[in-house]
């Protein structure tokens, strides 16, 4: 972006309303710290993460079925802990101090700020923060590494039985992830929110930078995770565990000190309460209505009323779950205030109430739809780590090993070279054909990602398929200590399967992200942002289900177990293909969703706008 379009959008976003002080919103200046922000909070957090699998079964002397109900149970909970996160920051915190709470712990800042979007009264008083709950996390992590008595003694080539970890070790290892969770509760929902919060929607150049904004955080997310499973991965695996861990809790510091840098610009919307009170409502007053009958024309005839400052647009009256309707008829008993609300919102609700719990009742089947989308996902950063180690890693004739938790970059690379040739080159070219503002339709978008994890599945089980048969039928390369042969098929030919998988994640996860964003009432937009990580949890506690499942009911069976340490004695592929045949059916059911599905402010008709926004000043705190 030019200098002068920058300083023109800087004065364009000053606003002044009738009730409110002035907001300047300094987005040009806040954006490159929240994303800084973000960016060394990925790098810290994925630089752990990407490589715990090896960590666990190599330093810790897990089985791998162990290490991965493990790292499927936490991955879980890290990501449905973001749902309390949202939840505190949209009733009571804000974002901000979500993020702060997330950041840092054990440490005070006593006194008062004075923001520059503030009047003299708006200050921050005596806020009390946590210290570096994230960074703690990564910290106590690091320790079992670096102090011997943490972490079982070494299991060498030629030990026969390895020891494995004590319940007291794996007390403090769970305790490092306890603090992790805590971290990526406040900090994974909030942080796209916060970042277009510091732009003024109502104006076209804040309107261009809240797209400049995503476009930018989803490029530095996928620039940390290929640098986490590069670099880091390889000092990790190569040089040492301690310096390896040490670097990401490192990143994580340096996270907690970029975002509290921009403390005096930023934008700090206020919570407007807890958007979920509002749907117990719906929920009560239309069961204790269930009789009534519904009216004729029920857009003319509902009780409608909408508060002046609420931040929620205005939407219409919609056919579907028209049974919730029943919660805004107007009865002999209910009583309304002279600003035309209700005396009692327990038993009387408002039209754009129903119409708000509508939209997220509309969200979950299709958020239902990408839980089977992310085990294909996790497949491909798990077990392809095994295959990977039972495959030939080096490059050429040369010496050189790629690490097996760094063969995940090439659906990070895979994503970030397609991302710029879409935004550039097919959304036009699809928009001359659709006339769509996005070339296709979210959920269009959507469908496209998951249709390519059914082929990028495919693929993995016929690549499996191959390096198995060679293992089994010619001269293998050595011996994976604790697991078996080395397959002389090179490692590169996993490279296909998660390039599919890159392609998959562009289409999908940011589509998704972007979906949930716009279909979600304004004021839910962090419980919206925690919505894409929970479709991640339910995913992670499927996946381990089904890992356990399989282990158990095929280690007696004919076929043999499908997933034994040893892939060379497994059927690594019959598990792809049942992937694949779970695939197909999720996509099936996808597309019957999104033909069921309407698009928020639209009414009910399908083709329209897929969000309609209201104009309204936000309410710093």
């Amino acid at each position: 972006m030019e200098k002068n379009e920058k300083e023109s959008m800087e004065n364009d976003e000053k606003i002044l309303t009738n009730d409110e002080p002035e907001i300047n919103y300094r987005g040009v200046k806040a954006m490159p710290l929240i994303i800084g922000n973000e960016t060394f909070e990925k790098l810290g957090a994925i630089g752990t993460l990407s490589n715990l699998l090896v960590y666990l079964t190599t330093v810790f002397n897990m089985k791998s079925i162990t290490a991965t109900t493990i790292l499927n149970v936490f991955n879980g909970t890290t990501n449905f802990s973001t749902l309390l996160g949202a939840f505190l920051s949209d009733t009571y915190f804000g974002r901000y101090k979500t993020l702060g709470f997330a950041s840092i712990a054990s440490f005070l800042v006593s006194g008062k700020y004075k923001n520059s979007k503030e009047t003299n009264s708006d200050l921050i008083t005596d806020q009390t923060y946590l210290l570096f709950f994230s960074v703690k996390g990564l910290l106590v992590i690091d320790l079992t590494a670096i102090i011997k008595w943490l972490h079982p003694p070494h299991c060498g080539a030629e030990t026969t039985k390895c020891i494995g970890p004590t319940p007291w070790q794996m007390v403090f290892l769970f305790t490092g992830f306890g603090l992790m969770v805590i971290g990526a509760a406040g900090i994974r929902p909030c942080n796209l929110a916060f970042g277009a919060d510091q732009f003024n929607p109502n104006i076209e150049s804040g309107k261009r930078g809240i797209n400049s904004f995503f476009n930018w955080y989803f490029f530095t997310i996928t620039f940390a995770q290929m640098v986490s499973l590069t670099l880091v991965v390889y000092i990790q695996s190569d040089v040492s565990w301690a310096i390896g861990l040490g670097i990401p809790t490192i990143f994580m510091l340096v996270s907690c000190v970029l975002f509290f840098m921009g403390t005096k610009i930023y934008v700090k919307v206020k919570p407007e309460g807890s958007p979920f009170t509002s749907i117990a409502q719906v929920m009560a007053v239309a069961a204790k209505k269930r009789r009534l009958k519904l009216p004729e024309q029920p857009w003319l005839s509902l009780f409608s009323y909408a508060p002046s400052k609420s931040i929620n647009s205005k939407l219409p009256h919609t056919d579907q779950f028209r049974f919730l309707d029943k919660a805004a008829i107007v009865t002999p008993e209910d009583q309304i205030n002279l600003d035309g609300s209700a005396t009692d919102p327990w038993r009387l609700c408002s039209m754009q109430q129903v119409e708000e719990m509508k939209c997220v009742l509309r969200v979950i089947p299709i958020w239902a739809s990408a839980i089977i989308y992310y085990v294909a996902i996790i497949q491909q950063q798990q077990y392809v780590v095994f295959q990977a180690l039972q495959s030939n890693r080096h490059l050429g004739n040369s010496k050189f090993q790629i690490p097996a938790a760094s063969y995940t970059v090439f659906s990070m690379l895979s994503l970030t070279l397609f991302i710029p040739i879409y935004d550039r080159i097919l959304v036009p070219q699809l928009r001359k054909l659709t006339g769509k503002e996005g070339g296709i339709t979210l959920l269009q978008r959507m469908g496209v990602g998951i249709i390519l994890t059914v082929l990028s599945s495919l693929v993995a089980a016929q690549v499996e398929k191959w390096r198995r048969n060679l293992a089994l039928t010619r001269p293998t390369l050595g011996i994976q200590p604790h697991r078996g042969g080395i397959s002389s098929m090179s490692g590169l030919w996993l490279v296909p399967q998660l390039a599919i998988t890159g392609l998959a994640e562009a289409f999908t996860n940011i589509g998704q992200v972007e979906f949930y964003y716009k279909q979600f009432p304004e004021n839910m937009r962090s419980v919206a942002g925690s919505f894409f990580f929970c479709g991640m949890a339910a995913s992670s506690y499927l996946n381990s289900f089904l890992v356990t499942v399989v282990h158990r009911t095929t280690e007696g069976a004919a076929t043999g177990n499908w997933l034994p340490e040893d892939l060379n004695k497994g059927r690594l592929d019959y598990f792809y293909y049942m992937v694949t045949g779970l695939g197909v059916v999720n996509s099936v059911y996808f597309l019957l969703c999104a033909k069921w599905y309407r698009y928020k402010g639209t009414g009910g008709s399908v083709v329209g706008v897929e969000m309609q926004t209201k104009e309204v000043d936000k309410q710093v705190v």
